[in-house]
């Protein structure tokens, strides 16, 4: 795979928007008809803990100091997300429910699960403003004899079905990025599904997996304390928070990229302009020096941008990912 045009173009708007938007005068306060009346429920689809978790606990806090409201996380685990979707999209279209989707939500598990999916994508959801992107990363436990990606590939053909890996769910991305890897380099290893990346990482530091795909916003901390060993990131290209760490390509494994992104979405019928309000926010919240710093150590790209835009990306990742999903024979429950 190469790298989507969208997503460079997404950089370049998000980061043209922020620049823009760092002098915007404040947002109107509690009085503002376009703003949702009382607290904002924002339903993050993963386990408390994971790294969708812990951006959305650094922008909700944040967009509350911005709009002047409460704006509280639930965690709603399950599905690869689907759960807490679902919640998203059956609420009312007032503002005060929203969900952190991702790509799992949105894209991935869409496409593997089809009519089993209690809603439809890109009708039943808000765009309101993509908020970051992030690469995924390749963990092993620290007792793992390898060292690199060549060297697990080889531990694992030398021991077929002896090794499993992990992830924050079925149909997540860091289950695709398995599944990619196990399809692109022929490897027989079974995939062990959690409710969210912080499960899967405790059981991987306790060595109850041997390997772990994780979203590297999620996983840096550990990476860093180096109470896990990291392989390689998934994208097409190095990440500035760790600079040593080589890509999949770089390893040996030619044509390999994903990535993961999280993005705020409403029920479907919000009013445009509380969209363009609450759109407008998370721009100016996003383009907070602070939060870019954070954002950055966690090895997540501040982006930002329009609900057009975000809808755009949702349409465009579709057509990408269901090409990969078909091209791998799709997706099961146990990898």
């Amino acid at each position: 795979m190469t790298q989507h045009p969208i997503r460079r173009q997404l950089l370049q708007a998000g980061a043209a928007t922020m620049l823009g938007l760092t002098a915007a005068p404040a947002l109107a306060r509690s009085s503002d008809s376009n703003l949702p009346d009382g607290p904002i429920n924002l339903v993050v689809p993963f386990s408390a803990g994971g790294a969708t978790d812990v951006v959305s606990r650094l922008v909700a806090q944040k967009l509350g100091d911005r709009i002047q409201r409460t704006v509280v996380v639930e965690n709603f685990a399950g599905g690869g997300g689907a759960i807490g979707a679902a919640k998203v999209a059956r609420a009312v279209p007032d503002g005060n429910t929203l969900l952190m989707g991702t790509i799992a939500t949105h894209v991935i598990n869409p496409l593997s699960m089809g009519q089993k999916l209690s809603y439809v994508a890109q009708k039943d959801f808000t765009p309101v403003s993509l908020v970051v992107t992030v690469p995924n990363v390749l963990l092993v436990n620290n007792s793992v004899k390898a060292n690199s990606v060549q060297e697990l590939i080889a531990l694992i053909k030398a021991h077929p079905s002896q090794y499993s890996y992990g992830s924050s769910g079925v149909g997540t991305p860091p289950h695709l990025s398995g599944e990619l890897l196990k399809s692109m380099e022929g490897l027989q290893m079974a995939h062990v599904p959690y409710k969210g990346g912080g499960p899967a990482m405790t059981d991987l530091i306790a060595g109850h997996i041997p390997i772990l795909f994780d979203v590297l916003s999620g996983a840096a901390s550990h990476i860093r304390a180096r109470s896990v060993k990291a392989l390689a990131v998934t994208t097409s290209e190095r990440v500035s928070s760790f600079p040593d760490l080589p890509t999949m390509a770089e390893s040996g494994v030619p044509g390999y990229e994903t990535w993961t992104w999280n993005a705020v979405f409403g029920p479907a019928g919000m009013p445009r302009p509380m969209v363009d309000k609450l759109s407008s926010a998370l721009h100016d919240v996003i383009s907070q020096p602070d939060v870019q710093v954070q954002l950055k150590a966690l090895s997540a790209t501040p982006v930002g941008s329009t609900p057009d835009a975000l809808a755009e990306l949702v349409d465009s990742e579709t057509r990408k990912w269901r090409a990969v999903i078909q091209s791998i024979g799709g997706l099961s429950k146990d990898g």
